[in-house]
């Protein structure tokens, strides 16, 4: 399996995949929009930068979002995966109860027939 936030791409190369200017990069990054790493000074992007970048320009070019709003909209699709990943974890801890409890029932149950 590939990790997402390895650093892969040079940014002329995110640019050219993209068909944008560096500068757009540059000012992502500047607004908060983007933060690639840094290795020796260059900007290397990971394919999770490249899912970020993806939805940037959807959300600029296609819904003809502002950069403020586009910081709004990332904020809060990042909380809202932070809610989504506490309550997996929630429900996880729940089966683990209610799976427990079902068993002690049923092992209760086998005890009082004996």
């Amino acid at each position: 399996m590939v990790d997402k936030s390895q650093p892969m791409f040079m940014i002329g190369v995110v640019c050219e995949m993209f068909h944008i200017h560096p500068q757009t990069l540059r000012m992502y990054e500047r607004d908060g929009l983007l933060c690639p790493k840094r290795v020796g000074g260059a900007r290397l992007y990971s394919p999770e930068d490249l899912d970020q970048i993806r939805v940037i320009l959807n959300l600029t070019k296609e819904l003809g979002v502002n950069r403020a709003g586009v910081d709004i909209i990332l904020r809060m699709r990042r909380r809202f995966e932070a809610l989504q990943h506490e309550m997996e974890q929630m429900m996880g801890h729940l089966e683990s109860d209610l799976e427990r409890e079902f068993r002690d029932r049923i092992k209760e149950a086998f005890e009082e027939d004996d």
